[in-house]
């Protein structure tokens, strides 16, 4: 499966135990249901590697899994620090106004009065709060999230539009 195909839901902190177990630090997209899980798809080499789940015990935002052939800690070192993935088919649409982060990565954003400001590169995470990170004529511009700045979103159009307060481009 190509790296496009699946959506970010955690990545591998540390081998857990001399069993082959890892330690895996979700995203809060993780399903919450643990049984609908079969196979996670982990990174490597901008490819996904199909991974099937033996066992899976959720604590909170942490996951010990004992992925099927991985029954020593060589094996769960080899996979360490490396992100897993779901099939994108999978994850259940956003609500309408509400948007995944890694969904609106390339849509256009422009100002009402400014006009096109350029495209989203990344969603970054300031505390609680995320920040649109958009490529401003080469420079980075990063455009609060939460608050009256972002007044529409059109996915099929792949836009954004939004309302920027008198100098926020100068800052």
């Amino acid at each position: 499966m190509k790296l496009g195909d699946g959506y970010k839901v955690g990545y591998i902190l540390k081998p857990h135990g001399l069993k082959g177990e890892v330690t895996v630090a979700l995203d809060p997209e993780f399903p919450v249901n643990d049984d609908e899980v079969e196979t996670l798809f982990i990174e490597k080499q901008n490819q996904l590697i199909p991974y099937f789940i033996d066992k899976i015990g959720i604590h909170g935002k942490k996951a010990i899994i004992k992925f099927d052939d991985n029954n020593d800690a060589e094996a769960a070192s080899a996979i360490w620090k490396l992100s897993i993935y779901l099939p994108r088919k999978t994850r259940p649409k956003s609500a309408s106004g509400s948007f995944y982060d890694d969904e609106i990565v390339g849509f256009e954003v422009s100002d009402k009065t400014a006009g096109v400001l350029g495209k989203v590169v990344g969603i970054l995470s300031a505390g609680p709060n995320k920040l649109l990170s958009i490529d401003y004529h080469g420079k980075e511009l990063l455009i609060p999230v939460s608050g009256p700045f972002i007044t529409t979103i059109n996915k099929t159009k792949k836009k954004i539009a939004v309302t920027l307060p008198d100098g926020f481009l100068e800052i």
